[in-house]
């Protein structure tokens, strides 16, 4: 696994754990899963990214964001701010 793909799946894991957080568990990972090409464990962190990360990311960022709106898009920022490398999708 590239050092790039590494960071997009820590990243994406950590967005599924804030929104298990937010939206508890059973939804946030129901979400999840309607993302095709992202593979999660049933704990809730991913396993593999079979497609291009950047288009997963921003599939799983729609899911919550169709579910919760702006509540998602300010909780996520904290969560960029690691990840200066990647981009925010908004």
């Amino acid at each position: 696994m590239s050092e790039n793909k590494i960071e997009y799946v820590s990243l994406i894991t950590e967005v599924i754990a804030k929104q298990a957080v937010i939206l508890g568990p059973e939804i946030a990972l129901l979400k999840a899963r309607n993302v095709r090409g992202l593979i999660i464990s049933p704990e809730g962190k991913v396993t593999d990214i079979q497609a291009d990360p950047v288009q997963v990311l921003q599939q799983l960022i729609d899911e919550y964001v169709a579910l919760s709106g702006q509540i998602v898009k300010n909780a996520l920022s904290s969560v960029f701010a690691k990840y200066p490398s990647i981009k925010n999708p908004e």
